[in-house]
Formats: C-alpha cells, sequence, structure tokens
C-alpha cells in the first residue's frame, strides 16, 4: 500500500461571499464585516455545488464572513466546521475600513508600497505581505498533511486565496496579479509532501447554473475582485 504521507490531498479552496464592503472596496482585514444578500445567495449556492465533492473536512477562519459562508458549504457537505485563525484575511493595520481611494490619499508612500507589492511592507498596526504569505501557504499546508488521500474545504479570504495560487504556480509575491479571486469562487489544488499544484481556478459556474437552484428568485451573483 502506498505511504500515506505520499498521498495527494485534494485541496477546495473557497473564497467567501460577497460583502457590502466588496461592493464599496473598502479594505476588510480582520475586522468582521458579514455576508450581503448576493453573499448569501451566493453561499447557498456553494452549498449545492460541493454536495457531491466527496469532502472530508470544513476548515475556515473564524472570521464572521468566511464563517458564514462556510456554514453553507459544511450544510452541504455534512461536515462539521472546524475554525482555524491562521486562514484569517491578511491584518491591513490602519488601512482596514478604508477604500483604496482613502488609502491613497491619506497615506500616499505607504499606498505606493502596498500597491506596488513590497513583500517587506506592512501598514502601521498591521502584517508584511512576505509574512502573510508565509502564514497562508503554512497553514493550509498543516490542513492538508492532516488529510493525506482526502479532499478539504478551505473557506477563507482573498489574500489567503492568492497566496495558494502563487505558491501553487510558483509565482513571485511582488508580480502583479493576473488571476482571478471572485467571490464564492472553487478554486482547486492537490497537495503532497511537495507542496501544491493547480487543477482549476475561479470556478464560478455555480453562480451561474440555473438547474443547480430551483428556487432561483431571479438574482444574479456578482464576482468582485481583489
Amino acid at each position: 500500500m502506498e505511504d500515506a504521507a505520499q498521498q495527494v490531498t485534494r485541496v477546495l479552496a473557497i473564497r467567501h461571499g460577497e460583502t457590502a464592503w466588496n461592493v464599496d472596496s473598502r479594505i476588510q482585514g480582520q475586522l468582521d464585516v458579514p455576508l450581503n444578500d448576493i453573499g448569501r445567495w451566493q453561499a447557498h449556492r456553494l452549498a449545492l455545488a460541493v454536495s457531491d465533492e466527496g469532502v472530508d473536512a470544513v476548515y475556515a477562519s473564524d472570521l464572521l464572513r468566511a464563517m458564514q459562508t462556510a456554514q453553507a458549504v459544511a450544510a452541504g457537505t455534512g461536515r462539521e466546521i472546524v475554525t482555524d485563525p491562521g486562514l484569517r484575511e491578511r491584518g491591513f493595520g490602519v488601512f482596514e475600513g478604508l477604500t483604496y481611494a482613502e488609502i491613497q490619499q491619506r497615506y500616499p508612500e505607504m499606498s505606493e508600497r502596498w500597491r506596488k507589492r513590497d513583500p517587506t511592507f506592512g501598514a502601521p498596526g498591521g502584517e508584511t505581505l512576505r509574512d502573510f504569505f508565509d502564514r497562508s501557504v503554512a497553514t493550509v499546508t498543516r490542513l492538508a498533511l492532516a488529510h493525506p488521500g482526502q479532499t478539504i474545504a478551505v473557506v477563507s479570504h482573498g489574500g489567503v486565496m492568492d497566496a495558494l495560487y502563487r505558491a501553487a504556480a510558483r509565482v513571485a509575491l511582488d508580480a502583479p496579479r493576473s488571476w482571478q479571486l471572485g467571490n464564492a469562487s472553487i478554486n482547486r489544488l492537490l497537495h503532497t509532501p511537495q507542496g501544491f499544484t493547480l487543477v482549476g481556478w475561479s470556478d464560478t459556474f455555480h453562480l451561474e447554473d440555473d438547474s443547480l437552484d430551483d428556487s432561483s428568485d431571479g438574482e444574479t451573483g456578482r464576482e468582485r475582485s481583489g
């Protein structure tokens, strides 16, 4: 029999549903912001989408928007939620609660370093990009290693999704982002002791396929990047 340590873990990395602050391009960071109406609708669709994925465990950030999304995932899979603070969004310190425009206006020099993805930059009271990347990848690695040969769902945030993509695709931290980070998207990775590999990214079919939800009220899902 194959050594369990060498078995592949399937990872469904799921970004939380939409919030009002996503719509306003306002930095949430580690502040607790709930899903909006569309976000709750997206979470409902997620429950339907993951019901046949054979998920063995559901992990989630303990921030409210991720927990509300994870509750739907847990309902769809029949699994309990295990929270892990290592899955939280990046701490943005003094940037939290501000829009991109407000950050540019109030902190022009820091905003420039942030927008250029300086790995050593962290807003006062927040995390540097490098520390956040290391924390995110280490957390999901630890969870994946606990489930060799199984499938786990990890419900987290846009920044964590970005970190996982970069780790799997071997993209530098300071490279511009060219991939989607849609709300309520399902991002598929494989993990072995050698690291992550990409299988599929930003799957939002469940937000577009009306056959998944025969009680659809006509609302349409919207993707928010960032």
